[in-house]
Parts: C-alpha cells; structure tokens; sequence
C-alpha cells in the first residue's frame, strides 16, 4: 500500500515559542488559542517504521482546530459525530489511497464525496491544472475553457441544452429552485425525506407525517416563512405525491430529487417510481428536476437520467465536473434557462463561476471517463466489494443489505429491503460505528455516517477491493 501513495512532509513543525507569536501578533489581547501542541511535520521515512495504529497528530491537531472553527471542521460530518472516536485530518491522496499526518495509510471510499471518480490527484489533471495557472487562477470574466466544459456536458446530459457553472452544489439547488419559480410563477416546491439539496433554507426541512403540506425547519435560523412552499413526500411514494398535487392545484413549480440518494445511504429508486414523477409533472404542467450533484457522470456519462432513461426538465451538477475543485452547475431546456440573467429576468451570479481551474479539471475528468469501459470497470469492482462486505456481514451472523449502480454503493445494517429514510433509520447505527473505527485501524477509510453513499474510482485495483472485503469480515467477526 505505501509504495501507491507519494506523501508529501507537511512542514509545519510549529514550537510551542514560536505559536505564541504567531498568536500574539495576530491578536495581542488575546490567549484563548495555543498551537503549542500542534506537532504536524510528517517524514515519510519516519512513518513508514511505525507498526501501530496511532492517531496522535490527528487528535493534537484537531484540538486546536475546535478553538478556531466551529466544532473543528468546514463540514459537519466530517467530525465524527456519528461514529465516534476522533477525526482524521490527511496530508496527502494518490489514486485511491489517502495518507493522514500520523502517517497511516488507507484505501478511500469516500472520494472527497464524489468527485475523484478517477482517482485522487491524477498525473493528466495536475499537469492540465498546472499549465492554466500559469496563465491566471481567475479571471472575473470569461474565458474559453467554460465553453469548452459547457460543450461536454450538453452533449453528453440529456436535458441540458443550456448550462450555467456556478461553484457548489448548494448554489446550483438554490439557482434552479429560483429558477423553477420564475419559470411556471407557482412558488410550492416537492421534495422527499433524505433527500439533501444543500444548506438553502427552503431545503431544510424535515418531512414526516403531518406535515406535509407545511414544511418545518430542520435548522435553527431558518424562518418558517422560507420553508412554507416546501412540501416534503417519502422516497419511493408514488401515491404520497399524487396527494400533494391534489391538495395543492396549480400551486406546484416542480418536483426536485435525488435519483438515487446518496444522502441517507445508497438508496436506489423502486421500478416505475422516477417514470411515474415523470407522468405526475407533466399531467400538472410542473417540473421535474434531477439533482444530479452526486450521480451526475458517475452512474453513467450521462447521469442518472441516462441510465434510466427518464428526461428532466432541469438539472443540477457538481462534484465530478470540477474534478476535485469547487463547482456547481444547473441546466435544462434552452426555453427555461432563457430566464436566468442576463438573458432573462431571473438573477443569479457567481465572482469565481466558471474559474479556469474548475473548467480545466472539470474538462480532463470527463475525457478520462469517456474512454471505454470506465463505466464496466467502475460496475465491477463496486458490485465485487458491496457483495462482498454483505456476504462478510451474513457469514458472520449479521443483519445487513445493500447495493449499487456503476461507482456509487451503499449498505445498512438492517436485513432490509430499505426503500425511504424511514426503512434507513432501521439500521443499527451503533453498530455502524463500531464497524466504522474497525476498518479505520485495518486501513479502509468509509464515508463516516451510516446515511452517507459510499463511492468507488477508476484508480481502485482488484487488490484493494479484496483487502477491503477480508478487513470488513475481520472487523465484522469483532464486533
């Protein structure tokens, strides 16, 4: 494993002298934040002699992390809350391996949630990145590369005749949301319970029954007024929305969904449910929107929608058509995306949308998974691990399932069938952690949440498919 990993000294080694001027400089009247115990230089020589699991660095990092950011962290799921035990903070990724400061090394499946679908840090997209800094990092107006990845994702998504870039998943939401009600001048939205579409407030809504017909916040700041046309329906409920739009005539804009959630588990749609929304939404002049931000080019080139062969009127994308660096999109019919700005009256802007970095790693991830047979590979592997960790978790005495399509994966620990957020929540989340910190100390590196999709990359070998699938019977006969 270490001969896959190129690990890079961090450098840092700062004194305990040295921190406190550091501090002291920055704000004189305060103490509050000590960095003495930060010991973060990384040798690779050095760690490569150690034998044991430590977590050391980690855990002083993290430390001081908590004094500077709230709860340590950018992202709430990446502190461990629900598995416990102490976050990992890395130092360097090649392929499908990451390296973390204590210098221990792990086979990933997380991804950066998503985009490295080719693997972490590949040669073609760093020497591609490097060669367009040297012409700027942004530019603040346009610049030929947008064309360029515009191009690609027209050509190869089936709804998108028109795409506007913006630098997250949670903007392109919000801009296709503004969108759709600018669209149809209807101001209800549809959406379904473990389905996340970003930290807006009209998405923050907790569904449940009883409420679907008034959405509550999920989060303390969100004002009632921001969720009230946010209608909510379980997954995989066909009849559920049909009620909706009958309790709610000529006042829907459109239905917006994962195809398959990623954001309660891996949780597939039942036969017939996304043709059914498809008919729903005609039927009531609204519209169907795929949030695409994790199966856009990963269940196929052309998504989601194309694996299924079920058109949208509008979606959103993100994740792998950044390449690993931030981006969003939202597209759809030219005669809807006349209306964003400047063509149109809806408004919505971006300073670093569309920045040559993005557009640049977006547009050589793309052309790796256009060569053939990505797409067979990443079905391969993901259907030998999840078949193997299920078939590990029944061998010994577990109730588990699970599933995938193409590099997107997931399993619960419950005998199934999980069909809704209400069938995940079954699962035995305690049990999950304990099998979470198991496969850290062999190696395997899991998204850290039983409700989070697992993803697979094209730079995953056999090898590390089969060391994972013996690590999870180890670790599942442990616990």
């Amino acid at each position: 494993m270490a001969s896959t990993v190129t690990a890079v000294s961090v450098g840092l080694g700062l004194s305990c002298s040295s921190t406190r001027k550091l501090t002291q400089t920055r704000n004189p009247s305060s103490s509050r934040l000590s960095f003495c115990s930060i010991k973060m230089a990384v040798s690779v020589e050095e760690e490569k002699k150690k034998k044991s699991f430590t977590l050391e660095k980690s855990e002083e990092a993290f430390s001081a992390a908590k004094e500077m950011m709230p709860g340590g962290v950018n992202s709430p799921v990446r502190a461990f809350k629900s598995v416990g035990g102490q976050p990992i903070l890395f130092d360097s990724v090649k392929g499908s391996h990451m390296r973390d400061i204590d210098g221990n090394e792990y086979i990933d499946y997380v991804g950066s949630w998503g985009p490295a679908i080719i693997g972490h840090a590949d040669d073609k997209v760093l020497a591609a990145l490097a060669e367009t800094m040297k012409k700027g990092t942004s530019f603040g107006a346009p610049c030929l590369l947008e064309n360029i990845l515009a191009e690609m994702v027209i050509k190869a998504v089936p709804s998108i005749e028109m795409v506007r870039f913006v630098n997250s998943g949670t903007e392109a939401c919000m801009g296709v949301l503004r969108l759709a009600r600018a669209y149809t001048g209807r101001e209800k939205i549809i959406k379904f319970e473990g389905c996340y579409h970003g930290h807006a407030d009209p998405f923050l809504v907790k569904a449940g029954s009883g409420v679907a017909t008034l959405g509550l916040p999920d989060s303390p700041g969100v004002p009632k007024a921001a969720t009230y046309e946010t209608l909510t329906a379980p997954y995989n409920d066909i009849a559920a929305v049909e009620n909706l739009f009958e309790n709610n005539k000529g006042d829907i804009c459109g239905i917006i969904l994962e195809p398959v959630v990623g954001n309660a588990g891996f949780i597939p749609p039942q036969p017939e449910f996304i043709s059914a929304l498809r008919r729903i939404t005609e039927e009531n002049n609204a519209l169907l929107i795929f949030d695409e931000v994790m199966t856009g080019f990963r269940l196929s080139y052309g998504g989601a929608q194309e694996y299924f062969g079920i058109t949208p009127d509008l979606t959103t994308l993100g994740k792998i058509i950044g390449g690993g660096l931030p981006v969003g999109a939202y597209g759809g019919r030219r005669e809807i995306m006349e209306m964003v700005a400047p063509a149109g009256p809806m408004y919505q802007a971006g300073t670093l949308s569309g920045n040559p970095l993005a557009m640049t790693a977006g547009i050589h991830t793309l052309k790796r998974l256009q060569e053939p047979g990505s797409y067979e590979y990443l079905e391969k592997i993901t259907s030998e691990l999840v078949q193997g960790i299920i078939d590990a978790g029944k061998k010994t005495g577990h109730a588990i399932c699970g599933g995938n399509i193409s590099g997107m994966f997931g399993f619960f620990f419950t005998e199934g069938p999980v069909h809704n957020f209400a069938d995940a929540k079954k699962s035995d989340t305690a049990k999950f952690a304990r099998f979470y910190q198991g496969m850290l100390r062999e190696g395997v590196y899991l998204a850290p949440s039983q409700f989070e999709a697992g993803f697979t990359s094209l730079a995953h070998t056999a090898e590390d498919i089969q060391k994972t699938i013996a690590a999870a019977e180890k670790v599942l006969r442990q616990i």
